[in-house]
Parts: C-alpha cells; sequence; structure tokens
C-alpha cells in the first residue's frame, strides 16, 4: 500500500458498492440464553413510530424495560404521554410511565403533525387508559433507575433531548451511571426538518449537545441509516394481516406518515424509532463508525446540525461515539415481523383496538 492510500484509508471511513447486507445475523428472538436482561430505560415522543418502537419492545426478552418517560416532540406533551399510556394499555404492559418536559431547554417548541396526525398518532383513537402516568418527573426517575442498576442502565431515546439534557444538569454523576445510549437522531449528512437538521435535534439542539458531551458514549442512529429502514404500503399491508390487534394498529397508524413519505417521493414510511431500538438489541446487521459528534446551536441555517468529524480529513477527539450509517433492510423487516408476529389472540392486552 502506497503512503497515499494509507493516508486515505485513515481519513475516510471504507468505500462500499452496492447495498448494504450482512454475512451473518446474530438476532435471537427468544433472548440471550444464560444471560441476564439488559435494563433499559426508554424516552419518547410517542407520535407513530414511537408507538411502533413500543410494540417491538415489549416483545425483546433481552431486555428489561424500567421505565418509560415522555417529553414533547412530535405532539406536545399531553399528547406524547397520553398516546404512550394508550399504547401500553394496547400491548397489556404495566411498565410505569413519567412525564417529562413540556417544552425545549431554550427555543421555542417545534410539533410535526404533518407526519404523525394532530393526535400523533395519526388519527388512529385508542381507548382512554387506565394507566396513570407517575408523579415523579421523568428526569429524576431517569436518574433513580440508573442508579438502582448500578451502572448497568441503557438509554435508548427515540425523542428530542430534553428530558436527557435536564437530568445531566441536575444530576452532575448521571453519566458515570449510564452504560451506554442509543439514540433516533441526526446525521452525517442532511437533514428533514431543515436542510441541515434532523427533527428530534432540530427541536432541542441545546439539549442533544449536553448528551454528545458529557463523557458517556453515544450511538446515533440517524437519518444515514433509519431513512433506509422502510416499509412499502404492500408490506404494511401484509403487518397487518398478521392479524392481532397490535399489528392492524402499526398498519393503521402509519398510513399518515406513510402518505407523507410518499409525497415525497420516498419508497414507503421510515421506521425511524424501530430501527434504533433494533440496533440496541443487536446492531449485527448494521453498519456503524467512530465519530466525533457535537451539535451546532449558534447557527442560523445549520442550527441543529449534528456536526461528525466521519467524512473529514481532520479527526477530533474524543472519538467516543458511533454513527449508524446502514442497515440491511430485509433482515431488519424480518425481524420487525417476527416480533409482531408475537402477539397473537392470546396477547391483545388490555384495550382492545
Amino acid at each position: 500500500m502506497t503512503m497515499a492510500e494509507r493516508w486515505k484509508e485513515v481519513r475516510k471511513i471504507a468505500g462500499r458498492q452496492g447495498p448494504f447486507a450482512v454475512d451473518r445475523d446474530l438476532f435471537q428472538i427468544d433472548g440471550l440464553a444464560g444471560e441476564a436482561r439488559q435494563p433499559i430505560w426508554f424516552d419518547c415522543d410517542t407520535g407513530v413510530d414511537d408507538a411502533i418502537a413500543l410494540l417491538l419492545l415489549h416483545q425483546l426478552d433481552r431486555f428489561q424495560l424500567a421505565g418509560i418517560s415522555t417529553v414533547a416532540g412530535n405532539v406536545a406533551l399531553e399528547k406524547t404521554t397520553r398516546n404512550t399510556l394508550a399504547v401500553q394499555a394496547l400491548i397489556g404492559s404495566e411498565v410505569p410511565v413519567y412525564r417529562g418536559a413540556a417544552c425545549p431547554l431554550i427555543r421555542d417548541q417545534v410539533t410535526a403533525p404533518e407526519v404523525h396526525g394532530l393526535n400523533g398518532l395519526g388519527g388512529v383513537e385508542l381507548p382512554e387508559p387506565a394507566l396513570q402516568v407517575e408523579a415523579l418527573p421523568a428526569w429524576d426517575a431517569l436518574y433513580q433507575a440508573a442508579r438502582k442498576q448500578g451502572g448497568e442502565l441503557t438509554l435508548i431515546a427515540v425523542g428530542p433531548m430534553t428530558n436527557i439534557g435536564l437530568a445531566l444538569a441536575k444530576y452532575k454523576d448521571l453519566p458515570e451511571l449510564l452504560k451506554r445510549v442509543v439514540i433516533m437522531g441526526g446525521g452525517a449528512g442532511g437533514g428533514n426538518t431543515t436542510p441541515a437538521a434532523e427533527f428530534n435535534i432540530f427541536v432541542d439542539p441545546e439539549a442533544a449537545d449536553m448528551l454528545f458531551n458529557c463523557g458517556v458514549p453515544v450511538t446515533m442512529c440517524g437519518l444515514d441509516m433509519t431513512m433506509k429502514a422502510y416499509l412499502t404500503a404492500e408490506e404494511l399491508d401484509d403487518l397487518g394481516r398478521q392479524g392481532s390487534t397490535q399489528a392492524r394498529f402499526a398498519r393503521d397508524c402509519l398510513q399518515s406518515a406513510l402518505a407523507y413519505s410518499l409525497s415525497l417521493g420516498q419508497p414507503g414510511v421510515a421506521l425511524h424509532d424501530p430501527a434504533a431500538v433494533l440496533f440496541a438489541a443487536d446492531d449485527s446487521i448494521f453498519e456503524a463508525h467512530p465519530a466525533w459528534i457535537r451539535v451546532e446551536t449558534k447557527g442560523g441555517p445549520t442550527y441543529g446540525k449534528t456536526v461528525t468529524d466521519l467524512y473529514s480529513d481532520r479527526k477530533m477527539e474524543p472519538r467516543r461515539h458511533l454513527v449508524v450509517t446502514d442497515i440491511d433492510r430485509d433482515r431488519f423487516k424480518a425481524r420487525l415481523f417476527d416480533l409482531m408476529r408475537r402477539y397473537g389472540d392470546g396477547n391483545r392486552g388490555s384495550a382492545l383496538y
């Protein structure tokens, strides 16, 4: 190898021709034999893809869901909280739900009803849930769970990072208590809400930058990967034909987001949050690279952009984070269908849809 070739290898991530496909899928539907279940905290702004992520989380036997926190994002906080409780009822789950932040740390609130519908569930109306939200604020509940788990807690965050920013500001030792953080947000390339910024990061850039700068390794499942984790209209129909209450709900609540995606010329509806959840469960069908990541909080057109050194000549330190860049879509779809198939007549949840 010439000096120029070695320098190119150091500076750039490996190139690839053709679609990403893995040789081996390490996923195990029934959990990891002989291994303890991983404690998980799920922070969400329950819209349509958050709802699907919740459905998957409850079928991943390798996870022990310690708590769920809600935040304003796709829709206002009262709606994201109500939606989370309603989906929990649909599943038949009593995992505690904690209400989080109603607005970003600094900027004005931004929502996305054009994607998630006015109610956040694509217009699908679930029955009023019996499960009530816990009294403890989300950021306090997250910290207490992290302390209880003794450094083993994995945080999966699929909404704006406001609750995490508040927890980091209040509890300086929180970074030492988190094993890892997996987020849906950002991207090494462009954005969706603006040319530069992805929605979750754009809603609260300051909170996201606090997370990337706090010392915890963060895996960023951003648009580079999640836009490839889509289902077509025909595949959504196939999902609904599984017949369970939960599968039919998943098909129906995604219809508004599907119509929006198709209007933009996309091949299907991207399941951003489910892709992040499945990465946290097993990364064998994903491609990821180490990187330095910060968030632009001062710019105008670039406000909310996740800035990485993934493609730059100059590399920054520390490069403790991961940027997920690709996914084997066929295996992603197979995993999602397998997990959803576990819902059946004997597991319809406490609310009928």
